[in-house]
């Protein structure tokens, strides 16, 4: 794709939603590193469900860190794979408050040192929380970039060094939003929805269909 194509369909993503945000619930960076650790294998519907009840209770490292693994089971229970989230979860929360004063850190290298953050996550944290340049990719971004031709890449790391590289500069601090969404709702993994697609007429997917 060249490089003409990409400013179009990412001045028309733009165009429809000026200020994409992340669908999870959150009002501090710590509240939008347990949303993402618990977001692993599960819908953030179903998470923003758990923390609804869980933030008005303990939102901080140390009001979760008191609730315990039981306590902190209680909410999260609903939650795939609750019983490893929630021991990460306490673990994050004492690491946090013995070596970061309670804060969540704007790097990389001590995001991914927390248990249950992998690349994914710190990239969502550093991005959405603290607005720098990175892209977390999922398999909805993984999937748009690749069917698209975006920045198509045979693994999550090469799609997102390329996404880095291709994506236009001034578009580049929101495009994890606009492409994750895009993939959540238009360029369904089953069946995209070309005919309503705002940049099907951009798109290299060869196999497009009727919304039919």
């Amino acid at each position: 794709m060249n490089a003409a194509k990409r400013l179009e369909i990412f001045r028309r993503l733009h165009e429809d939603n000026p200020e994409p945000k992340t669908e999870l619930a959150y009002s501090t960076p710590f509240e939008l590193l347990i949303a993402v650790i618990l977001s692993a294998q599960a819908t953030d519907v179903g998470v923003n469900k758990a923390t609804a009840k869980l933030y008005p209770v303990a939102n901080t490292p140390e009001a979760i860190y008191a609730l315990g693994y039981d306590g902190l089971c209680s909410y999260i229970k609903t939650i795939g794979l609750y019983p490893s989230k929630a021991k990460n979860v306490l673990e994050t929360c004492r690491i946090l408050i013995e070596k970061h004063d309670s804060q969540v850190p704007d790097n990389r290298e001590d995001l991914e040192a927390l248990p249950g953050v992998g690349r994914k996550t710190a990239n969502v944290v550093l991005n959405t929380a603290f607005r720098q340049f990175t892209m977390a990719v999922d398999t909805h971004i993984f999937r748009v970039a690749n069917r698209t031709n975006i920045a198509p890449g045979k693994n999550v790391l090469e799609v997102e060094r390329r996404l880095i590289k291709f994506v236009p500069k001034d578009y580049l601090l929101d495009a994890h939003h606009w492409l994750i969404l895009h993939g959540r709702y238009v360029c369904k993994a089953r069946r995209p929805q070309c005919g309503s697609c705002r940049i099907e007429d951009l798109c290299e997917y060869k196999h497009k269909t009727t919304d039919d």
